[in-house]
């Protein structure tokens, strides 16, 4: 078999060109296909920019090879930054030029030294604005903490340093991470790279266009609503809701709190794992953590036969849809068909759902904002204010039995999973929108009751805490992305990360290059 040299890598720049050196964790070509959301040779591009688009899998053996250098990849990744950045406004904090070369430059000599640094030896990360990092500002959007500058970092990032990563700098976000349309008073909008006149979505939004347009190779995010499915859906990248627990985060102020979690964003379902197996596994700061190491993301995906296996597609779940979304995810069942899937047209019962998740995000919202009101109530925005009001006016007989609802619709979506292995449903219920609203305010001729309305698709699956994963599948008529949501039963990321990778590889998207690269 021929050893390719870096510069035929780099030339060929598609993920085939590099199976002669790939790792045990990159599957052999002979066996899967191509990743197609990785497919872009079809576009002309530099060398550096092939670096850029390649991926993570096959640059992270580039790297253990000798064939590319840190120093490469990341001055690859700088140039991409000062070269689409501005059109886009996602990375609003980046790390002096001088120290990024420098951290690289010490990855390329331990490995010089046969010291493999780990599974992101020398690679570039994108991390969210909500996440601290020391010694790099971290605002989460807000005024308040616009000059903030932590001095620990958190735990997620404890570990993509441990690992080897190199924080390139922070991703912008909506204020303090509320709302699905990043924006904030700070840094302004960031913009979809398919349409610079509409929204990429939130909270992860800077993550998810970073990544789609080769500004870092992986990113990570949160989500408590959809934070981490509707970005990479809106901007044709592959996002992760792993279970609770699954990635702990520290610190954190409720530590038995289901909602929100951390997780990863890449450019497809193989990077996507490959993240999460360094972003997992337990620690004991966080209760809930799963006694699961991370190393089990690092198995080959294509292995499962899903012959047979139960796929429930969704109806309607009583909410308004823009037609194009609900029509485009429809069609896909006939993908999930061709890998052998039974597929139904069913859905769980998800009464009350919305009152749970309401409740319990005006009670956390409460918690953590409801002394800074009194004092910094000025430089809170709407959002803050009407949950923190509405907060107050929860009670405890009120909350208890609010759980036992919440218990109750765990024990039917359970029921109904153990019936359909996957339930599959669009990610949220509209287009992306235009980058000056702030939300949709109707959808098909009904007005939506507050800015979370319009996502209650992805809302309703983190009230009970099942893994879901946002995936491409298509383009609405006028080139917007539009991403399918699979969810999986109670702890079961690993069989959703082998469907979704199923998917990819069966729906083989076309390419389309975001006009941000033009």
């Amino acid at each position: 078999m021929k050893n390719l040299t870096r510069r035929e890598v780099l030339k060929a720049g598609s993920t085939a060109a590099v199976t002669a050196i790939l790792s045990p964790f990159i599957e052999n070509a002979g066996r899967e296909k191509e990743n197609s959301n990785m497919r872009n040779t079809e576009l002309a591009r530099t060398p550096s920019e092939e670096i850029c688009f390649t991926e993570v899998t096959a640059l992270v053996e580039l790297l253990r090879t000798k064939k590319v250098s840190a120093v490469e990849v990341m001055k690859a990744h700088l140039s991409q930054i000062a070269s689409v950045n501005a059109r886009v406004n996602a990375i609003v904090t980046l790390v002096d030029e001088e120290q990024l070369l420098r951290e690289a430059q010490s990855a390329d000599d331990a490995l010089a030294k046969g010291n493999w640094l780990g599974p992101l030896h020398g690679l570039p990360i994108g991390v969210k604005d909500l996440n601290a990092t020391k010694g790099i500002r971290t605002t989460y959007g807000s005024p308040l903490l616009k000059d903030d500058i932590p001095k620990t970092d958190c735990l997620l990032v404890e570990r993509e340093k441990t690992a080897g990563g190199i924080v390139i700098g922070k991703t912008n976000v909506p204020e303090f991470g509320l709302g699905s349309q990043t924006f904030n008073p700070v840094f302004g909008a960031t913009r979809n790279p398919y349409d610079l006149r509409k929204t990429c979505g939130g909270s992860t939004g800077g993550g998810a266009v970073a990544v789609v347009c080769g500004m870092v190779p992986l990113a990570d995010g949160s989500d408590y609503g959809g934070s981490l499915r509707n970005p990479p859906n809106f901007c044709n990248v592959v996002g992760l809701r792993p279970s609770p627990g699954r990635v702990p985060n520290t610190p954190a102020d409720l530590a038995w709190q289901t909602f929100s979690v951390s997780g990863p964003v890449a450019r497809n379902v193989k990077d996507c794992a490959f993240f999460l197996s360094v972003l997992a596994g337990p620690d004991e700061r966080i209760p809930i953590s799963i006694e699961q190491p991370g190393s089990q993301f690092m198995q080959q995906l294509g292995r499962r036969d899903f012959k047979g296996v139960r796929v429930a597609m969704f109806r309607d779940m009583g909410l308004p849809w823009e037609p194009e979304v609900k029509e485009a995810i429809h069609a896909q069942g006939k993908v999930f068909e061709s890998i052998g899937c039974v597929v139904e047209e069913a859905e769980p019962d998800y009464v009350d759902a919305n009152e749970c998740f309401l409740a319990w995000r005006h009670w956390t919202i409460e918690s953590r904002f409801g002394d800074l009101i009194a004092t910094k109530g000025n430089q809170l925005n709407e959002y803050i204010h009407w949950h923190v009001e509405e907060g107050r006016k929860l009670t405890g007989p009120y909350l208890s039995r609010l759980e036992m609802k919440r218990s109750a619709l765990y024990q039917r979506v359970r029921g109904f999973l153990d019936k359909y292995e996957f339930f599959v449903l669009p990610v949220n219920q509209v287009l992306p929108f235009d980058v000056t609203q702030h939300y949709p305010t109707e959808i098909n001729g009904v007005r939506m009751d507050n800015y979370l309305s319009w996502m209650k698709s992805a809302c309703y699956i983190t009230t009970t805490g099942n893994p879901a994963a946002s995936v491409p599948c298509a383009f609405s008529k006028s080139g917007l992305p539009i991403g399918i949501q699979i969810v999986g039963r109670n702890h079961e990321d690993w069989g959703v990360l082998q469907m979704a990778f199923a998917f990819e590889q069966a729906r083989n998207l076309e390419k389309r290059k975001p006009v941000a690269l033009d």
